[in-house]
């Protein structure tokens, strides 16, 4: 992947511990029900499915369906980019403290047919400030399938209330929870 210097952790940058909360070999569940990457009751969401392996990075999957055609028979590229930013939302989310997506770079490796299991995985690769650096690699239908896809992104610490000023709800997040505010 050819990267920017804006996804990539300046040199000796720290990996995170994992959040003593962090859930650890649990399936995660939705931001809200209604949410168009995790959510299961979004009639044409990607219903993509999590669990964290460690703490710091999460395993996730979902079956590209007719509704997320882009050419004929083929997975649209913006829902392939929006299931890496939803894998990789879901690791800063075991962080414990509120991030949004700052900067996305995907790489497109192979074409992905309707049908297709993405099996997603992503990792946090530094966090310095309020900025969390992420990896994510999708393969097709299988862990150690074809890789089709990835991703690195930049994500920025924001106090809860962004939530709840900018949307709906705090997505899990509780202003009590919330961390350098």
């Amino acid at each position: 992947m050819n990267r920017s210097d804006l996804t990539v952790p300046p040199p000796g940058t720290p990996v995170p511990r994992p959040h003593p909360d962090a859930p650890v070999g649990e399936r995660l569940g939705p931001h809200y029900a209604r949410c168009f990457g995790c959510g299961p009751d979004h009639p044409t969401g990607l219903h993509l499915e999590a669990v964290s392996h460690d703490g710091l990075g999460v395993t996730a999957g979902f079956t590209v369906g007719d509704v997320h055609q882009g050419a004929p028979g083929l997975a649209h590229g913006g829902v392939l980019a929006t299931a890496i930013d939803e894998a990789l939302g879901m690791v800063v989310w075991l962080l414990r403290k509120p991030y949004v997506t700052g900067r996305l770079e995907t790489d497109y490796l192979l074409p992905v047919p309707v049908g297709t299991t993405l099996h997603i995985r992503t990792r946090c690769t530094g966090v310095v400030g309020r900025k969390a650096y992420l990896e994510a690699e999708a393969r097709m239908d299988a862990p150690d399938g074809p890789v089709a896809v990835r991703g690195a992104a930049l994500f920025i610490e924001v106090p809860v209330s962004h939530f709840t000023e900018h949307g709906d709800g705090v997505g899990g997040m509780s202003p009590e929870r919330e961390v350098n505010p």
